[in-house]
């Protein structure tokens, strides 16, 4: 048995409020300022700590199996863990693809045997995750469903076909299972390397409109609105996808989505150079766009927030936005560089970041975790409000260390997670 004692919880008044919590085999059993410490039980002192949900991430890149340079399934989960996150969702661009009842066994096995925290994975929607797939490509719905697997998403790839992605949905809508799609439409991407903007023409680099997101969100809240299936959009970054999705809320279709912390902190105007480690997809947008995700957030047309964790190798980042990969790493920094930005300067409050990075995603997926309540999982984190830290990319537990980041100063850093009861991850 555990107990943390002399933390604080944050009401749903955005009050923190001292209470301990016990827990025993993996849950927890006790909530209260009565609680105490009972002889043999470790005591965990949380004093001056904020004692939070463990974070739960929806949209994150573990590499493994395949492309074990970039990240594995120990390194990403450890680094997920060092950030907060105790349940974190892999998508499917992996080699092999898990496409397949096959795969699927092959990948729970590898994640049964390295993973630090709660993997939850995905499941291609197209057979080898093509972007150009007919309807007679769709993956065996049953069949992975019957393997265990989180939702359907061909992240990385946005699929281009309206039929198929139909006959995907319908699929998806009889299994009851989301939808979770990376919205884009390849004949807009235009060779593009960033946001098609100003900063884009004064750095000399070819242009992502922002239409190729927006336009393809819009084909597909119509689809899911025909066959009842839950839509969830991926890395939601323009104000004109906001916008379609505001509406297609109001009139009752189900569609739920996210955004990523860079989305959020930076636009355009912050890119310094044409450098690799600025190069994300979706790229970062104008002034107007990330002003349009926090007041989405804020109204609720933004459900939760995801990281969109995209390990690379050095040598894929170190050159031009034209020669590098797409991609930022963000587990270990997330929860830090939104405290930072958003609540020390009175625009989010504290409850609101907490519920975002978790009890929101819980509820958007109908997850059983990110909660403090008596019978929920042991999946905690103590947060140091007051920790100052800069960010060093050298010191990540991730493999990637793509982020334009390194050098900023933030405040509020995880010291602690628990996984199930049991710390997974420390400072020092």
């Amino acid at each position: 048995m555990t107990v943390i004692v002399n933390g604080y919880i944050v009401n749903e008044f955005n009050e923190p409020t001292r209470l301990n919590i016990r827990l025993v085999d993996g849950k927890i059993s006790e909530i209260g300022a009565e609680v105490k410490p009972i002889a043999g039980e470790e005591v965990i002192d949380a004093t001056d700590l904020i004692v939070a949900p463990g974070f739960i991430d929806v949209h994150m890149h573990l590499r493994e199996p395949g492309f074990e340079q970039k990240e594995t399934i120990s390194s990403g989960t450890m680094a997920a863990a060092h950030g907060g996150f105790t349940t974190i969702c892999a998508m499917p661009n992996t080699n092999p693809v898990p496409d397949s009842a096959a795969r699927l066994e092959a990948l729970h096995q590898l994640i049964s045997e390295d993973s630090h925290i709660r993997v939850l994975p995905y499941a291609a929607i197209t057979k080898a995750l093509d972007a150009n797939a007919s309807v007679e490509q769709l993956v065996d719905f049953d069949e992975l469903v019957a393997s265990d697997i989180f939702a359907f998403s061909d992240d990385g790839v946005g699929v281009q076909s309206a039929g198929t992605m139909y006959q995907a949905m319908a699929e998806a809508a009889r299994v009851n299972k989301a939808i979770v799609a990376h919205c884009e439409d390849n004949s807009l991407i235009l060779g593009g390397s960033m946001h098609d903007g100003r900063r884009a023409a004064q750095l000399g680099v070819k242009g992502i409109p922002s239409v190729c997101e927006s336009v393809q969100i819009a084909r597909d809240v119509l689809l899911a609105e025909a066959t009842g299936a839950h839509y969830h959009v991926c890395h939601v970054s323009t104000v004109e996808s906001v916008r379609v999705i505001r509406d297609a809320k109001a009139a009752g279709i189900h569609v739920t989505c996210e955004v990523c912390p860079h989305h959020l902190i930076s636009d355009e105007n912050d890119i310094t150079a044409n450098t690799g480690n600025w190069k994300m997809n979706p790229p970062l947008r104008a002034t107007r766009d990330r002003q349009a995700l926090i007041t989405g957030l804020m109204d609720g047309t933004i459900d939760c927030i995801s990281t969109d964790h995209a390990p690379h190798c050095e040598h894929e980042k170190c050159g031009k936005m034209e020669d590098s990969a797409f991609g930022i790493v963000g587990s270990e920094t997330a929860f830090a560089q939104l405290y930072t930005h958003f609540v020390k300067t009175k625009i989010f409050t504290l409850k609101q970041l907490l519920d975002w990075m978790s009890q929101a995603v819980a509820d958007t997926f109908s997850l059983p975790y990110g909660t403090l309540a008596v019978g929920a999982s042991a999946d905690i984190v103590l947060i140091d409000l007051n920790k100052q830290k800069t960010i060093d990319a050298t010191a990540f537990l991730s493999l990637g260390k793509n982020t334009p980041y390194t050098g900023q100063t933030c405040y509020g850093w995880p010291v602690r997670t628990l996984y199930n009861g049991k710390t997974v991850w420390q400072e020092n």
